[in-house]
Parts: C-alpha cells; structure tokens; sequence
C-alpha cells in the first residue's frame, strides 16, 4: 500500500485536509486585516503597539486552522447497521418472474486531492521542525560549549542592570567563542553571552547599552515567544502570509528593545554607535537565541538616529505570481464547497407512510429531470441523491428509516440526471436541514477471493441485452434477454444473478449491494465474464425487495437456486467471501430534522 493510499484509508485525512485548505482564505482574510490596521498606525504608533498587534494577528492565525478542526468535528454515531431500508432499492411491484431488477451502479469517490494535501504538509511540516530541532540542539551547544564566566566586574555590572531594567531571574554572563554578536540563550534559566573581545573592545557605556538590550529580550519572555513563533512557522509553513506577519513580529520585536536601551542608557547616538560595531557580523546559530542584531541592522540605526521607522517592502517578480497563487487557492478554499446549488424550481412533499416491507416505495425520474417518490424514507433518498449504498450512510435520528415521504419536484428547464440528484442534495439540505460529512471508517467488508481451484467464469459470448430496466408489459422475448449487467432474474422460488461482458469491478459493487457490505476484490482476475448464478433467497441478502413465494413464476425450481448466495459462489464460480475489516467511506449525519408539507 503506498503513502497516498494509507492516508486515502485514513479517517482524519479529509479533516485535516480540509482544514489546511481552508487556511487559505483564511489566513489571507486575517492578513488583509492586518495589514490595514498595520498601515493604520505605522506612523503614528510606538514599536510596542505594533508588536502587540502582529502577536494577536499570528495567534488569530494559528486559532482558525484549531477552530476550523474542531467544527469539523465527526460524529460520534456507531455505523449503522444496515438496515431495512437497504432491502427496496426498487419498488417491490417490479419484480416478476422474467423481469431483471437492474441495481444501478453508484459509488462515492473522495476529495483524491486531500491525501496529496496532508502528505505535502507532513513532509513540509515535518523538514521545518527538523530545522526547528536543530536550532534548540545549537543553542544548547552555544551555551555550554567554549564558554567561560565574564570577569565578576562585569557580572555585577550585568547584575546591577538588571535591578533597572526589572528582571528578577538569575542571569548568568559567559564569553563565548561561537557567538559574533551579544545574545541570549534560554528562558527558565537565561545566560547572555557576548563575543571574545567585546567586553575590552567596546567603551563601557556601549557595552552596557548592548546588554539592556538583552536583558530587554529576558524580562519580555522574548525566547519563549520565539520558540512558540517558531512553531507557528513549521506547522503553517505553505501560507506567506504567517512569514510576513513573523517577520513584523521579529522587527518591532528588536525596536521594543532598542527603546529599552536608549531609555535606560540614555544616549540613541551611542547605542546606535554600539550596533553599528556589528552592522557586518551575524549569529552563527538559528532563531532559537535572541541576538542583538536581529531584523535589519541598517534599519533599526536609521531609525534611532531620527529617519523613518522601516516599512515593508513592496511585492515584485516572484511574490506577485505567489500571491496570484495564494488568492486562486483561496478563492477554492472558500466557494468550492459552497457555491450555489442547483436547486429544483418548485417541489412538493407530503408525509407517505411508515415504510416497512410490505409498504411499496420507490424513487421515479421522468424525462427533463422531474422527480418523484413515493413513500421513501431519508436514508433511502440520502442514498440516491449521492450515490451511496445502505452501509455507508451512518447516524442520524432512527425516523430517517421509517417515515416515509411522496415528494413531487420540477426543474426550471429540463436538465440531466446529474444535475437532478444535485437538485435533490439541495432540497434535502433546504426542507430536511440534512448536514453530513464525509469519513473514511475501518468497518467490516467481505474479501472476494477465488477457491483453490481458481474462479470458474464464463467466457463472454456477447448477445443482445438490456441495458435498462424494460416496462412490465415489454413483448416476452425482450423481457427474457439477460440484463447487460449485472441484474437479477427470479427463477421460482429462487433468484438468478445474470450480466453479459462484466468486470470484476462491477461484479464486486454489485454484489456488495446485495449483501450490504462492501465487497473488495482479491480474486487477481482483471479479464471480462458472462455471470449466470442461481442461489436461494435468505438473511444474507439485503438488497432486494421481497423473497419471492411459492406460485408468484410459473418456472420450475431450479435445484441450483436452493443453495445460499455465500455457497453459490463457491460451487459455480469458484469464487468465496471472506469476512474481514477494511476502510469504508461513509457519509455522516450530523442533522436531520422532519420537513414542513407543502
């Protein structure tokens, strides 16, 4: 099984694939108000307001991917078993003794692209925290390796600093020989280290100023916000929008601190003079340490010798066909699942019945895509409008199986038949408030394997067949011919399963009807049969109206049709179901409420 297929079978993957998606727009939406109010107040705002502004932006980003998982949320319900419902896929007056009951093939198919999505983002979301990893791992190295104490002079002079600047944690002072620029590594028990030389290198009074910077960084719990930022970076690494606003973080991050040192010290041109010693070194580690070069050097001494505070550059070249990118993948991420529907133009339902199995239902199509029903409960109408069987429509109130309902809906214009289920998933959701999701569940299925021998099926011969269900009153001879495939007959007292030219694909979907339960093929066979199987009607088949009785054919018994369908397989066609688990995907009921008549 490959990575796609493992994640495909997998019950998260479509929430979580969803939920990525829909980061699109939303990261976009919060961005743009960002950016508004960031533009709002650049001038006119200190570093700290602006700070507190990007903060509360990448948390409300990294709180819509939470919260959009969380409405997301599956239902608690149990599978339901399958139910009576399962047994009238058409209306039981139908069936006669030469007329082929045609189970029309459906199936669901998952969003294909989700499981490309979360295998994207774990291989992009698992490389950034590697990186992510490894910085801590360097920072560590940085802080124990080729490191001494600072001369006690100046640990008491960083000690008497931090009396000014409000920090009350032990902060250690080391000479380190990794790091270029002062720096501090941790947060419970924070050290500031500062490059060989520096200390004998610098005037006193610059060197002070370098270290109100760091100490800034400590009584902020900058380190830990960092790491926290970081994280937000890793796990959302495919939206720019979470880079451009963490960069901002990062930057106001610096000019709160350099706010701290000339308040403090006293003098912007001598700290400016101070970062202007390192305008060319840069840290040899990762974003785990806070270093007093961060953001742009240039920038932050422009700004504190009087030029304007740095704004951020404008889009060009590359970034234009990013955001292009972006915006279409938002625009998807918000109207794909809810656009307009295409909706009946007028529709009638009226409460039938309580369906049980002696009660006739069905659902009719008519030419130009009018439809109408009679006497059919939710469950059954949940099936046709999406294509699903029994097995796969799961929870929900247990009326949605027994109430019955006639329903008489017309299009505008005459429109196809997918389009009319479409219309029928609309007035489901509009009169029955019906809301479900999709899932993929491990639920019990059959395996069709061959016997030891191996299948035994026919050759196809090819020969006229009946592609569609004939009337009632069709001539004999065009009642007779077999179904194209695959279809039932009643034989007697028994029943007749018969298709021309099938596949095992549409052998397996159909016989999983049958017995609700899906049926996953393991026989290896990829060629094409002609199907004739007799086989008795018992509790295993769960697809079919009422078993037939004695004098409903004038046809003879045939001794074949006296053995169960799980045993018929094994003697004619050489094939057996074996009872296993697997993934199924299922549709969830989340609401279901009884409609208005009208």
């Amino acid at each position: 099984m490959s990575v796609i297929q493992f994640l495909a079978s997998q019950p998260w993957v479509e929430r979580l694939g969803w939920t990525l998606v829909h980061f699109f727009w939303q990261g976009v939406l919060l961005v743009a108000l960002y950016a508004a109010a960031r533009r709002w107040i650049l001038n006119s705002s200190r570093p700290d307001t602006r700070y507190i502004l990007a903060c509360v932006a990448l948390a409300a980003m990294i709180a819509a991917p939470l919260v959009t998982w969380g409405l997301m949320r599956p239902s608690d319900a149990a599978p339901a078993s399958a139910s009576l419902i399962s047994r009238v896929p058409v209306t039981a007056s139908t069936v006669t003794a030469t007329t082929p009951v045609i189970l029309l093939e459906s199936g669901t198919q998952a969003a294909q692209f989700l499981p490309w999505v979360v295998a994207i983002w774990l291989v992009g979301a698992t490389a950034f925290s590697i990186r992510l990893i490894g910085g801590w791992v360097i920072a560590a190295r940085i802080r124990s390796t080729l490191v001494r104490p600072a001369p006690p002079e100046w640990q008491q002079s960083l000690n008497r600093l931090k009396a000014r600047v409000g920090v009350t944690r032990p902060v250690r002072l080391l000479i380190s020989a990794l790091v270029q620029v002062p720096a501090v590594v941790g947060w419970l028990r924070p050290v500031v280290l500062v490059p060989i030389g520096a200390l004998a290198g610098l005037p006193s009074e610059q060197v002070e100023a370098l270290l109100i910077h760091e100490l800034a960084h400590i009584r902020r719990h900058d380190y830990l916000v960092n790491i926290l930022q970081s994280v937000a970076e890793a796990l959302l690494f495919y939206h720019p929008a979470v880079w451009w606003v963490s960069g901002h973080m990062r930057l106001e991050r610096e000019l709160c601190c350099d706010d701290v040192a000339v308040s403090l010290s006293g003098d912007a041109f001598t700290y400016a003079l101070a970062l202007a010693e390192m305008e060319s070194s840069r840290p040899a580690h990762v974003h785990a340490a806070m270093a007093a070069n961060g953001a742009s050097l240039a920038d932050r001494i422009g700004r504190l010798l009087g030029q304007s505070p740095p704004v951020s550059r404008t889009l060009s070249g590359p970034g234009v066909v990013v955001t292009a990118i972006l915006l279409a993948l938002a625009a998807y991420g918000m109207f794909a699942q809810s656009g307009d529907s295409p909706r009946f133009d007028v529709a009638s339902i009226k409460r039938g019945s309580e369906w049980t199995l002696e009660v006739p239902m069905g659902v009719n199509t008519r030419p130009g895509g009018r439809l109408t029903t009679t006497n059919a409960p939710l469950s059954y109408l949940i099936q046709r409008a999406y294509g699903v069987e029994a097995y796969q429509v799961v929870g929900g109130p247990a009326w949605i199986n027994s109430d019955g309902y006639n329903i008489d809906a017309k299009p505008e214009t005459n429109t196809d038949p997918k389009q009319m289920w479409l219309m029928l998933q609309t007035l489901l959701a509009d009169r029955f408030k019906l809301a479900l999701h999709r899932e993929t569940r491990e639920l019990p299925v059959f395996a069709l394997t061959a016997t030891k021998g191996g299948p035994r099926l026919a050759e196809p011969k090819g020969g006229p067949c009946n592609e569609i269900m004939p009337p009632l009153d069709a001539p004999r001879q065009q009642r007779i011919a077999p179904p194209c495939g695959p279809g039932i007959l009643r034989s007697g007292t028994g029943l007749t399963m018969q298709g021309i030219n099938l596949s095992m694909a549409k052998f397996t979907g159909f016989l999983g009807r049958m017995i609700g339960r899906e049926v996953i093929d393991r026989t290896g066979f990829t060629g094409k049969f002609d199907l004739h199987l007799e086989f008795a009607f018992d509790d295993a088949i769960v697809g079919l109206p009422h078993p037939p009785q004695a004098g409903d054919s004038d046809q003879p018994a045939s001794p074949l049709a006296r053995a169960s369908i799980m045993i018929a397989l094994q003697e004619q066609l050489g094939l057996r179901l074996e009872s296993t688990k697997g993934p199924v995907e299922v549709l969830v009921i989340d609401r279901a409420d009884r409609p208005t008549e009208n």
